[in-house]
């Protein structure tokens, strides 16, 4: 793909986000290419339908998160980056709940546990890095460490949770996933 295609591409994903985030199953590719300063010919020329450009969403931001988790595993402080990246899915979770909802109403299924378990490598790093530096219960698995992962960016996403009580929930369930003083 030449440099100003994919300048393009990445620009309307970035522009789709936005639209979508701000105006719901409302939002419309022409609004996307108006926000991405590109002609809607542009839009359709990387992605033929909606259908597809939600699609080129979720996978850009499973690829984002992915990177994330990488990322963070090489802080300095592996219970900073466990923590981070758990508080990063769940908002994000919530921020991408229209196009979730929106490729649902297309027919396409994406479950948050699905999305997660794509990102297992990543957090299982995390995890045991954290566990080696005593920061996070040493009896805490991967899949318990998942499941309260989806549990907590379903009832995000579900329950529309503002940020305040985001932050609380996270809180509690950070302290339990810390060894007892």
């Amino acid at each position: 793909m030449r440099a100003d295609a994919r300048r393009n591409r990445t620009r309307i994903l970035a522009a789709a986000e936005k639209v979508f985030a701000e105006q719901g199953t409302s939002g419309s590719t022409e609004q996307v290419a108006a926000e991405a300063g590109v002609a809607i010919g542009t839009v359709f020329r990387h992605f033929p339908t909606k259908k597809a450009l939600l699609q080129a969403i979720m996978k850009d931001l499973l690829a984002r998160l992915a990177s994330q988790a990488s990322e963070l595993a090489t802080q300095e402080d592996p219970a900073a980056g466990l923590f981070t990246f758990f508080a990063s899915l769940v908002r994000q979770a919530t921020e991408k709940k229209t196009v979730v909802e929106l490729l649902a109403s297309a027919g396409i299924d994406v479950p948050i546990a699905d999305s997660v378990q794509n990102l297992r490598e990543g957090i299982e790093t995390l995890l045991v890095r954290a566990q080696r530096t005593g920061a996070v219960r040493s009896d805490v698995r991967l899949d318990v460490l998942i499941a309260l992962l989806v549990s907590a960016c379903q009832g995000a996403v579900q329950a529309g949770w503002d940020r305040s009580l985001q932050d609380r929930t996270l809180e509690v369930i950070f302290d339990g996933l810390r060894p007892a003083r």
